[in-house]
């Protein structure tokens, strides 16, 4: 007489968490998807990339953190992929990048527009990351985990793609800011607070560390090695 009851209850939580994915998180998703397509069509622009490479570039950075998040969550094929919207967004915000971006003497001279996207994108996507793996029931920590790849993916392989090293292995507070935007989704959840305003406190929250520590340089410790010799 149990079963029946825990299925229920299954089956409810699914049917709320998807009426939620279909409306807020979609459209958190899709914001995260255009900031972060612009993070990655600057950093192409700015390797003189074509526009081919420009508007791969830009799907790239946009896309690789929640497909690996669907991938690992048995979401699939992942939304990336199966929803046009994604595809259509990333492409639209590589296109104004691309013929924007060399018209525009203030944006070129702002050294730090892209890592401004970047925190941006990380916080929306640490944050739905950790909502949509907190959709399927998983644990709440590895969901915060999940969380923080979503966020980190697409930084990751778009640094890969033009020759650098990523940003999350070398600056400022960069996956321990998207660690505590999830953290603040999976308390939210756990304590049955609104899923919307956990979300955009998550999401605030996690820009403000990841836009201060560029300001101000904080930074982890790194390993004390004597200066390199020619």
């Amino acid at each position: 007489m149990i079963q029946p009851s825990v299925s229920q209850d299954a089956l409810d939580a699914l049917a709320q968490f998807q009426a939620y994915a279909a409306s807020t998180l979609l459209v958190l998703d899709l914001i995260g998807t255009f900031v972060f397509a612009l993070s990655g069509a600057v950093a192409g622009v700015r390797e003189r990339l074509d526009i081919f490479g420009v508007l791969v570039l830009s799907f790239a950075a946009a896309s690789a953190g929640g497909i690996m998040r669907d991938l690992l969550i048995g979401a699939v094929p992942p939304a990336a992929i199966s929803d046009w919207r994604y595809l259509a967004v990333s492409l639209v915000a590589g296109l104004v990048v691309f013929f924007w971006y060399p018209s525009s003497e203030r944006l070129r001279n702002l050294r730090n527009h892209v890592l401004v996207f970047d925190a941006a994108g990380l916080a929306l996507f640490a944050v739905v990351g950790t909502q949509k793996a907190l959709g399927y029931r998983l644990n709440p920590v590895m969901c915060a985990l999940l969380g923080v790849l979503t966020g980190v993916g697409g930084g990751m392989l778009r640094d890969v793609l033009v020759a650098q090293v990523p940003t999350v292995l070398r600056a400022e507070l960069y996956a321990v800011a998207a660690l505590a935007g999830a953290v603040v989704v999976v308390v939210g959840h756990v304590l049955n607070l609104p899923p919307t305003a956990m979300a955009i406190a998550g999401a605030a929250l996690c820009f403000g560390i990841r836009f201060i520590a560029i300001r101000r340089g904080w930074r982890l410790p790194v390993a004390g090695l004597p200066p390199r010799s020619d």
